[in-house]
């Protein structure tokens, strides 16, 4: 028998779907930035019917707070031509139905009832009013998942660097500062203490007026 919470789950499950089929089929990018706000606040609303309320949070904050508002103001700001991005698009379609039937096939696979099913995955226990989400999951990190932890850290440390060195383009026109060249310099260098005779030119007076 179905409970209020099941009805929820549903509920946002299918709003979820909605919204991410929208990112992908919607012509303008800003909505479809619009439509991926909304599957965030909708995951975040599963992660609460979860009990994990700071997963849930930082969803919101992060995604929607930080990177999902810089990325409306990015596709705003930028002048793109929507015309040029679709052209190709036929071209490409068998190649990109075929890529996106073997990625169904694998989440399929992978979450799918054999392994995700109601008898893998029960119902969360009901915890007391003192406890605290944040706490259970630092303690989880850096106890049993602390290996993945790291490694998950060092490859988003990578992809940082990857990411600045691919943007980084070096410029003969650019005017750039060397700051080890600043901090070499010293004051002879940029200052020069110059003796000069004083040349003063009297302007020219009426005659009969005392100079």
């Amino acid at each position: 028998m179905l409970i209020f919470s099941d009805y929820v789950f549903y509920t946002l499950a299918a709003i979820l779907l909605f919204a991410g089929l929208r990112v992908i089929t919607a012509r303008n990018p800003v909505h479809a930035a619009l439509y991926l706000v909304l599957a965030f606040f909708t995951g975040a609303g599963i992660w609460l019917l979860l009990e994990a309320e700071f997963l849930a949070l930082a969803l919101i904050m992060v995604y929607v707070g930080a990177v999902m508002v810089l990325f409306l103001f990015v596709v705003m700001m930028l002048d793109i031509n929507l015309d040029k991005l679709r052209e190709g698009f036929w071209d490409y379609a068998p190649l990109a139905g075929l890529v996106g039937a073997l990625m169904a096939v694998e989440m399929t696979g992978i979450v799918g009832v054999k392994h995700f099913g109601l008898s893998h995955v029960n119902t969360p226990a009901l915890h007391a009013a003192d406890y605290s989400n944040t706490a259970e999951l630092g303690r989880l990190l850096y106890t049993d998942y602390v290996l993945p932890f790291e490694l998950a850290a060092v490859v988003l440390l990578v992809a940082i660097i990857a990411a600045i060195a691919l943007a980084l383009r070096r410029r003969k026109d650019n005017k750039y500062i060397d700051p080890a060249a600043q901090v070499r310099v010293k004051r002879a260098d940029r200052i020069r203490m110059v003796s000069m005779p004083a040349d003063v030119e009297l302007p020219d007076m009426p005659e009969g007026e005392p100079t």
